[in-house]
C-alpha cells in the first residue's frame, strides 16, 4: 500500500484550506461535513466558499499564504492553481509535522482525500493512490448502487444495542456469535425495508434468548479455486470474513488471503512434493483442537477440497471427533486452468469424456491404468505431474497413444503468471527441459489441446508452443 487507510477525527479542529476556487470549495465542504472549523486563505475567495466558512463560524484570510497560517491547525489542504504556493504549503506543513494534502499532487501529500460513499455512520473510502481518479469514481458509483442508504440506519440501531448486548452476553466469543447470527438473519432486511420497529423487537427477542447461545467450534473446508480471487464462490467469501483461524495451503494465492478477515489467526500448513512441512496427521489434529476451543476454523485449500485436496482425510478425523463441519466446493485446477488456457476439456468432435488423474501416487510412483488413459476420444488431466512428465509421455506412447497426440502444460493457471506450453507426447519433455517451469502446473492430454489457438481468450497468458522452443 502506498498510503495507510485511516479515518481522522477533525470535529472542532482548525483545518486550513489554501485556495479560494472550486477545488478548494469541494475540499472545504468535506471538512465542514466532518465538523471541522475552517480557516481559508487566498487572495480571492469565491462567494460560495465564503458563505460556507461564515456559516460554520470559520475564519477567512483574504491574502496570500503565510507560514503563520499553520499556527494552531490540525491539518492543511493546498488547493490553488499555483504550483509554487502548493509546494510551499506542503513543505511548511511537513516541517511542523502536520498532515497535508496537495490536490492532484500525491508526491507532495502526507495524506490523500479518498472518494467517499457516505452512509453515516458507515463511511466507505476508495483510493487509487492518486493514480486514477476516474477509476476511483467508477468504483464509487458501483458501491453507491450496492450499499443502500438504509445501511446507515442499520448501523445506528446496532450501535444503540451495543451496550446492552455487552452486558447481557458477557462472553466475547458468544457475543461475536450473537452479532453474526443477528446480521445473518432477517433483522437487516427489516431495517432495509423500513420496518425498524419490527427489527428492534426482533433484537429484543434474540437478547432474551441469548442465554441459550452455545459457543461451538466448527470447521469449514473451503476450495479457494486455482488462483484468480474472482473465482471464489460467494459462500467461500462469506466464511472467509467470519473465520477465527485459517489453515491455508501453499497454493492459496496472496490475493486470496487478503480477502480473509483481517484479525483472523493465519497458519500456513502448505505441503510440497517430498516436503510436507506440516504432516497431514498434524493438520487433522489441529483442526480438531481449534474447533474444540470453540473457534470457527477455515481450512482453505487451493482448487477443490475433494479433488486431490485430501479433504476426505480431514473430515474423517472431524467426524470421528464429533466436530461439525461444512465443505464448500471450489473451482478445481483442471476446470479453471483449462478455461483460462482456452482448452475445452470436452468437445463433441474430439473428446466425449474427461479423466482427472494424480501425476504421482503416495509412494512417489506413477502406477496407473495406462491402457485406458491412452485411448482416443477423451481428455486426461494430470494433477501434480510436472516431475513425472517424461514418464507420463513415455507410458502413454508405450500403451498405444500416438506420439503426435497433443499435450499442454499450464503453469499457474488463471493468474498473471499463467504460462501455456503446447506440444506432443514426443516433444513435450524437451519443451519443458528448455523452459523454466514453476509449480503449480496442470497437464492436459488429448485432441482438445489443438483447439487452444482458436479458443484462447486470456490475454495475460504467455503462450509458447513447440515451434518456438525446438
Amino acid at each position: 500500500m502506498q498510503f495507510l487507510p485511516i479515518f481522522l477525527n477533525v470535529r472542532a479542529q482548525n483545518c486550513l484550506v489554501v485556495g479560494g476556487g472550486e477545488v478548494a470549495y469541494r475540499k472545504a465542504v468535506l471538512l465542514d461535513r466532518a465538523g471541522a472549523r475552517l480557516r481559508v486563505v487566498a487572495p480571492k475567495i469565491s462567494a460560495e466558499l465564503e458563505a460556507l466558512v461564515i456559516a460554520g463560524a470559520g475564519e477567512l484570510r483574504i491574502r496570500a499564504f503565510k507560514e503563520s497560517d499553520l499556527d494552531g491547525v490540525f491539518l492543511a489542504v493546498a488547493a490553488t492553481d499555483d504550483e509554487e504556493v502548493n509546494s510551499n504549503v506542503s513543505i511548511a506543513a511537513k516541517n511542523r509535522g502536520l498532515p497535508v494534502n496537495v490536490v492532484d499532487k500525491p508526491a507532495l501529500c502526507s495524506f490523500i482525500v479518498p472518494s467517499i460513499v457516505d452512509r453515516s455512520p458507515i463511511v466507505i473510502a476508495i483510493s487509487s493512490g492518486g493514480t486514477s481518479p476516474i477509476l476511483t469514481r467508477k468504483l464509487k458509483e458501483k458501491i453507491e448502487i450496492l450499499v443502500p442508504a438504509a445501511y446507515g440506519r442499520l448501523a445506528l440501531m446496532l450501535g444503540a444495542f451495543r451496550g446492552r448486548v455487552k452486558s447481557v452476553v458477557t462472553d466475547f466469543k458468544a457475543r461475536t456469535r450473537f452479532w453474526e447470527a443477528l446480521l445473518s438473519g432477517p433483522m437487516p432486511g427489516m431495517v432495509l425495508s423500513g420496518d425498524e420497529d419490527q427489527a428492534r423487537r426482533y433484537v429484543e427477542h434474540q437478547l432474551a434468548a441469548s442465554e441459550q447461545i452455545e459457543v461451538r467450534g466448527e470447521v469449514y473446508l473451503v476450495g479457494a479455486g486455482p488462483g484468480d480471487p474472482d473465482l471464489l464462490t460467494l459462500k467461500a467469501l462469506r466464511i472467509m470474513h467470519e473465520a477465527d483461524v485459517v489453515l491455508y495451503d501453499r497454493l492459496v494465492s496472496p490475493e486470496i488471503l487478503r480477502r480473509v478477515r483481517p484479525d483472523a489467526d493465519m497458519i500456513h500448513v502448505g505441503k510440497e512434493r517430498a516436503n510436507h512441512s506440516v504432516p497431514q496427521e498434524q493438520i487433522n489434529e489441529m483442526l480438531v483442537r481449534l474447533a474444540q476451543e470453540g473457534k470457527k476454523v477455515l481450512r482453505l485449500k487451493g482448487g477443490d477440497p475433494f479433488i486431490f485436496g485430501r479433504g476426505g482425510e480431514e473430515i474423517d478425523r472431524l467426524a470421528e471427533a464429533n466436530i461439525p463441519f461444512q465443505v464448500i466446493p471450489g473451482i478445481t485446477a483442471a476446470s479453471g486452468c483449462a478455461c483460462y488456457a482456452g482448452i475445452p476439456l470436452t468437445h463433441r468432435d474430439c473428446a466425449h469424456s474427461v479423466r482427472f488423474v494424480a501425476g504421482h501416487l503416495r509412494d512417489g510412483s506413477i502406477d496407473l491404468d495406462w491402457d485406458e488413459l491412452a485411448k482416443e476420444h477423451q481428455t486426461v488431466v494430470f494433477y501434480m505431474g510436472l516431475v513425472g512428465l517424461e514418464t507420463i509421455c513415455a507410458k502413454l506412447i508405450a500403451h498405444g497413444a500416438p506420439s503426435t497426440r497433443p499435450i499442454a502444460l499450464v503453469q499457474q493457471g488463471t493468474t498473471q503468471n499463467q504460462l501455456v506450453l503446447k506440444g506432443t507426447l514426443d516433444t513435450m519433455p524437451r519443451i519443458v527441459n528448455t523452459t523454466e517451469v514453476k509449480a503449480p502446473t496442470i497437464i492436459i492430454v488429448g485432441a482438445v489441446v489443438s483447439l487452444q489457438d482458436k479458443y484462447s481468450w486470456f490475454r495475460k497468458e504467455a503462450l509458447l508452443d513447440e515451434s518456438a522452443l525446438l
